[in-house]
């Protein structure tokens, strides 16, 4: 096979997360291109947990439709799956001796009854090692890197010493053998191995992907209030950033820490936050502050179900309307979304490099289910990318320095604290081109049109949105974030089945590449918005902004696309 899904499901605290990392960090070692889904309870223990692992010799687009085969450590993983078992697929189960109490048997689906329970439990004592005892399994089976996996065991459980090391492997070669003595293999998945090994492949997930590019754009201070699902952004940066002489501070709170980044960037830092909807909520104020001021910084929302506390594990692409236009005042920011982890990477330099150029607020947007995501990348080489830096004050001038001088581009010259001659007032207040607070009319609309001019230049800056097929369509995709992947995927699928349909993929979503847009609507009889969100919102944006009324297509279970889903809805709007 060139592609197979695996799902597996259980009790929250049963090593199914570490379990699925292991297997998804030993395929793409072994040079399988891999994309994760994972969701478990916001509980600190217990409720379900899921993790999803779609291995490919090819390029991996989206999590997939569906899967093709399903590991059930307990009842309830197995009915919240059940419906999804169709005739092709194969069940893996923890029977008997497990909380699974009856055989299964599902026409059309091969299924494997496999004590893990029993085996963790009394063959070797240690009920913990269930999920590795699953891996094993599923690696030999399935011919999933087996080789691979020994050797992410011995590496990950070496320095807890070579016991620990050894009863893994138990666990490995015990399941292993539970099936070569009970079962022949009678399904069809084999995933194999590819032909080469590409040393320069990483696994990595996409909130280490945006620490990873905020270290390529320069970053060197980073404040932020842990919060799920974006927490592993500092977690990454917490163990990087002192290698590069910066400073990470957690914060009292969400307020704190984008307090901190402000100050930070106004002392020349390169300065950052990353956050979830909730805390992005609280940083409204000083997002105006930062438009006023003209101080860079970025802020990374990982967004997630809401409102209020909401479904805090859960995925959603509801944040938008906050992110464009949350706060008090005619205060420009800049919005982007990333798509999958290599776009998080690329786009948290991109937003560094707009905060440094424009002087203005970036908020880049992923989602819970790419924070999460692990998926194989080519290695970043940071000499590849282009750096910008913020325009400095030159002291030794004989001008008095303006710091908010009236500009053909909007932006001014900004001074570092110390510098002679380089004074300057930075407040919240309405304020004349030397920085004094100033309440006229006339200095008002001076400065707030400098601040807007900014803003012109921003589309041109970004590269223009991708388009996915050509000359006129039937239906035409626009949409945004994560979403685009799964796009990608479906467009694919309905081209292939003779549609006539083709997809735009804006990561620019404030301002918007209006001139882009509108050219390809106008090439589309149709357009349609997908998007993980109960408004529409992105919709009602574009409606707004381009006056495209394009067919909303909002999703909110907490969960995100399937190709299937938008392929589906794609044969609808052709219709």
């Amino acid at each position: 096979m060139s592609d197979l899904i695996i799902r597996i499901g259980g009790e929250g605290g049963e090593g199914i997360i570490s379990a699925g990392d292991m297997v998804a960090q030993a395929a793409a070692r072994s040079g399988l291109n891999v994309l994760t889904f994972k969701t478990f309870p916001a509980e600190i223990r217990g409720g379900y947990a899921m993790y999803q692992i779609r291995f490919s010799k090819d390029e991996i687009k989206s999590e997939g439709t569906g899967f093709n085969v399903f590991c059930a450590f307990n009842q309830e993983a197995l009915d919240k799956n059940k419906s999804q078992l169709i005739p092709g697929t194969v069940l893996v189960y923890d029977y008997p001796g497990g909380d699974i109490e009856e055989e299964v048997k599902i026409e059309g689906v091969t299924c494997y009854a496999i004590p893990m329970s029993k085996i963790a439990k009394k063959d070797l004592d240690m009920y913990r090692a269930k999920n590795m005892v699953a891996l094993g399994l599923l690696s030999y089976v399935f011919d999933i890197a087996l080789e691979s996996l020994k050797d992410t065991i011995r590496e990950k459980f070496g320095k807890k010493g070579q016991a620990v090391v050894d009863t893994n492997m138990k666990a490995i070669e015990a399941g292993i053998n539970y099936f070569k003595e009970h079962y022949k293999k009678t399904d069809p998945f084999t995933m194999g191995h590819t032909d080469k090994v590409d040393k320069d492949i990483i696994l990595i997930s996409g909130n280490e992907a945006v620490g990873l590019g905020a270290l390529i754009a320069g970053c060197n201070f980073l404040s932020c209030y842990p919060i799920t699902p974006a927490t592993e952004v500092a977690i990454y940066l917490a163990g990087e950033l002192p290698k590069v002489d910066g400073t990470l501070v957690q914060a009292e709170d969400e307020i704190a820490s984008l307090a901190n980044v402000l100050g930070a960037s106004y002392a020349g830092a390169k300065a950052m936050t990353s956050t979830s909807g909730p805390g992005l909520s609280l940083m409204q104020e000083l997002l105006g502050l930062a438009s006023m001021a003209e101080i860079p910084c970025v802020v990374v929302n990982v967004q997630r179900g809401g409102p209020s506390t909401g479904l805090p594990t859960k995925h959603e692409q509801s944040d938008l309307f906050m992110a464009v236009h949350g706060g008090h005042g005619d205060a420009p920011r800049v919005v982007l979304s990333a798509e999958n982890v290599a776009d998080a990477v690329d786009l948290t330099v991109l937003a560094f490099n707009i905060a440094e150029k424009y002087q203005i607020p970036v908020l880049l947007l992923t989602d819970g289910s790419l924070g999460f995501r692990t998926e194989s990348i080519k290695r970043p080489d940071p000499k590849k990318y282009t750096i910008v830096n913020r325009e400095r004050f030159k002291p030794g001038g004989d001008e008095k320095y303006l710091r908010y001088k009236l500009t053909e581009s909007g932006v001014s010259a900004m001074s570092i604290p110390g510098e002679v001659g380089g004074a300057y007032i930075s407040t919240g207040l309405e304020h004349s081109q030397s920085s004094a607070p100033s309440f006229t009319p006339e200095d008002h609309i001076k400065m707030s049109d400098k601040r807007f001019k900014k803003m012109e230049g921003i589309a041109d800056f970004v590269p223009p949105p991708e388009e996915q097929g050509s000359g006129p369509a039937d239906v035409g995709v626009i949409s945004w974030g994560s979403t685009l992947g799964t796009v990608r995927e479906a467009v694919d699928m309905a081209r292939a089945e003779g549609l006539k349909v083709k997809a735009l993929h804006p990561k620019l979503v404030w301002p918007l590449q209006e001139k882009q847009i509108k050219a390809f609507a106008a090439s589309c009889k149709k357009i349609l918005i997908p998007e993980v969100n109960k408004q529409g919102q992105f919709a009602e944006i574009l409606r707004g902004k381009t006056g495209i009324d394009g067919i909303s297509y909002p999703i909110y279970g907490g969960l995100p696309f399937t190709p299937k889903q938008i392929l589906e809805k794609i044969k609808e709007v052709s219709k």
